[in-house]
C-alpha cells in the first residue's frame, strides 16, 4: 500500500512519550503514530455502529419472548467456569 508522508505538530512532551512507548514495543515512531490513527479510527467507527444499533432497538424493539428464550437458552449452554 502507497504511504503519504504527513506532518504532524506534537508537543515536546508527547513527542517524548511516544519516543519511550514506541522504544519499548520496538518499533518506529511512525509505526506508533500509524497504530494510533488507526486505534482512533476503529473507535470512532465502533462508537458509530454502537449508536446505530441503540437506534434500531429504540425503533424496533426487542420481544420480551424471544429476550427471554435466548437468556434461557444461553443459561443451558453456558459451560460452568
Amino acid at each position: 500500500m502507497a504511504r503519504r508522508q504527513v506532518l504532524v505538530q506534537l508537543d515536546d512532551e508527547l513527542v517524548m512519550r511516544l519516543d519511550r512507548v514506541a522504544s519499548d514495543l520496538g518499533v518506529s515512531r511512525s509505526e506508533m503514530l500509524r497504530r494510533g490513527a488507526l486505534a482512533v479510527l476503529e473507535a470512532t467507527e465502533m462508537a458509530r455502529d454502537d449508536a446505530r444499533l441503540i437506534e434500531a432497538y429504540a425503533r424496533q424493539p426487542q420481544d420480551p419472548v424471544l429476550v427471554e428464550a435466548a437468556s434461557r437458552l444461553a443459561a443451558e449452554t453456558t459451560p460452568e467456569w
